[in-house]
């Protein structure tokens, strides 16, 4: 099997879960969630056992990414953008529309200067998004 480049979402305050089950409902495909109870509870205090410790998301299309709940004082936002590209604009249309709802369009998905269409998005759990759809 080939390497995978496979992004890992960081989340504040206990919502990778809800960011995880969103992000199933705009790619589709299968989602694993465990837990910190789930492994034992590693020691944690109990308020944060039931975040996320691992959750992976593994849809069609290329799609596949993991997350999980920062257990510890958060610092900074670790993310850097996820970028979904590709040729399907009917796909990637429908995922843009879906990562907008809640959040907050940064560059709006037209065509750009390199003559692709090109839209930046912060969506509602604070992942910024850059899509890319090969022009014709």
């Amino acid at each position: 099997m080939p390497a995978i480049l496979t992004p890992y979402l960081m989340f504040d305050g206990g919502t990778a879960r809800d960011a995880m089950t969103f992000y199933q409902s705009v790619f589709g495909g299968d989602l694993q969630i465990m837990s910190y109870a789930d492994m034992g509870g590693m020691g944690l205090p109990e308020e944060v056992q039931q975040q996320v410790m691992h959750a992976a998301l593994t849809a069609g299309d290329g799609v596949c990414f993991m997350a999980s709940d920062l257990a510890h004082e958060p610092t900074e936002h670790p993310n850097s953008p996820v970028a979904l590209s590709g040729d399907d604009e009917t796909v990637l249309t429908g995922w843009w529309t879906a990562l907008c709802e809640g959040g907050t369009v940064d560059v709006p998905l037209e065509k750009a200067p390199w003559g692709d269409s090109f839209g930046q998005v912060k969506d509602r759990f604070g992942i910024t998004w850059m899509v890319n759809i090969s022009g014709s």
